[in-house]
């Protein structure tokens, strides 16, 4: 009985394992974050958390926009991976991002600065980019500066 118990409950942790619910490790991270560094953000329904310290003004981009972002893009850990502030601010079609840079720059307005911190599922997912690992949580410290 007790070998066959074994056998199923190993059956059962390996199968969990492999269908781990990034969701919820990710939120629970994303949580553990906000705590540790006194942080109080906003949760919408997807997931994506988001703070918006300058709000900018009124108008604010939808998917069909281009938009001119300055970014720091970073891990849980602090540690970022890349960074538009050494150059000119990029220009590109909101359509063409991230489903979490795409949510939450919604929420800004022109002018806007805030930070997202994105779950793996609205990131890239199980993609690894080079430098990025798959099912990682992306945090983002943007200002909106432009909306065509």
């Amino acid at each position: 009985m007790i070998i066959s118990m074994v056998i199923v409950n190993c059956f059962l942790f390996n199968s969990c394992s492999k269908d781990e619910d990034y969701s919820e490790r990710d939120d629970k991270s994303i949580r553990e974050y906000l705590q540790k560094k006194s942080l109080t953000a906003q949760k919408t329904e997807s997931g994506l958390y988001y703070i918006i310290t300058v709000p900018g003004n009124s108008q604010k981009p939808d998917l069909n926009s281009m938009v001119t972002v300055h970014y720091k893009g970073y891990f849980l850990d602090d540690a970022v991976f890349e960074s538009s502030y050494s150059g000119s601010a990029p220009t590109f079609p909101l359509s063409g991002v991230l489903k979490g840079w795409q949510e939450g720059m919604q929420l800004f307005g022109k002018g806007g600065k805030g930070t997202l911190f994105i779950p793996s599922r609205l990131a890239y997912g199980d993609s690894a980019l080079p430098g990025i690992p798959a099912n990682s949580v992306l945090i983002f410290d943007i200002h909106l500066i432009n909306i065509e």
